[in-house]
């Protein structure tokens, strides 16, 4: 699930009449150009943006951000793959719609997307709330998805710190005031459809995060080769990370010379140093690391 702390990097602005239409534009992050457009599926007015070229790879954002806060970063990931980058329901300039934040419904909507697109399986890459996103794309979707990059992705509500459980329980619109110089505010503001409805997302991703979940089950059901990837000081411990590689058969025995001991479904395991969950998508690490698992025999 997803931190009311993830932040959105600032970029250039957008045009009004592409916040409201299904008009093409163009926006920079970092410094690959990406065009801009709309889907509806599923009800939602989706964003997303194309950047780069090659194998194709859906990036997600994390929880009162948008696909700008990958930065730079995107550079690296567009530099030999074609990357989609959607802002999620209520997020960016994908306008809200009557249901919860849920990341099995999101799911369906990248599920969605990827048909409406044509996309032939493409990777998947996913942080905080944009991991559990992907996580569940993968389980509800499989045959939809090549490779599954899930990051900062909590699989049980019990992993996360109770100080962190605490602070995710008093998001709601009354906080709203107490936000308005943070990069969240200032996104929402600069490119949401309806940047009054601010209150209301923070309602909704307060509603979102209460809920107890517990998603280990459908780990252990995922059938496409998985990277888990954390902070080591994430919003949960490492040694929960650990839990969830042991869920796809890691971490049970040596490897072996050849790898013979390795997860039989192909699924890795990654702790970045010197990262936590609030920048662990700036540093250089996570598309290092993501890109040598997707491109892996």
């Amino acid at each position: 699930m997803s931190s009311a702390s993830d932040l959105g990097l600032p970029v250039d602005g957008f045009d009004e009449q592409a916040r409201t239409s299904d008009m093409t534009t163009s926006t920079r992050i970092g410094d690959t150009a990406g065009t801009g457009q709309y889907a509806e599926v599923n009800g939602l007015n989706m964003y997303f943006e194309t950047h780069g070229s090659g194998r194709p790879m859906i990036l997600l954002h994390g929880g009162l951000g948008s696909g700008e806060m990958f930065g730079p970063n995107l550079d690296l990931f567009a530099k030999d793959h074609q990357v989609i980058l959607p802002d999620l329901q209520g997020h960016g300039r994908t306008a809200d719609i009557d249901r919860p934040l849920d990341v099995r419904l999101m799911a369906d909507d990248i599920g969605a997307l990827i048909e409406h697109l044509g996309l032939d399986r493409p990777d998947v890459v996913g942080f905080s709330l944009g991991g559990g996103v992907a996580l569940q794309t993968a389980v509800r979707h499989p045959a939809a998805v090549r490779r599954l990059v899930a990051v900062s992705a909590n699989t049980r509500s019990d992993a996360i710190y109770p100080e962190m459980r605490a602070q995710q329980g008093q998001v709601n619109a009354a906080a709203a005031e107490f936000m308005k110089q943070t990069p969240m505010y200032e996104l929402y503001q600069r490119v949401a459809p309806h940047p009054e409805n601010f209150g209301k997302l923070l309602d909704k991703a307060g509603e979102s995060m209460a809920q107890d979940f517990d998603f280990d089950d459908d780990v252990r059901g995922l059938q496409v080769p998985t990277l888990i990837m954390a902070a080591d000081a994430d919003m949960a411990p490492p040694s929960h990370y650990v839990e969830v590689f042991g869920l796809l058969d890691g971490g049970l025995r040596d490897g072996g010379w050849t790898g013979d001991g390795r997860p039989k479904g192909g699924h890795a395991l990654s702790i970045l140093p010197g990262t936590t969950h609030y920048d662990i998508v700036d540093s250089p690490l996570f598309p290092a690391t993501a890109i040598a698992f997707l491109d892996a025999e």
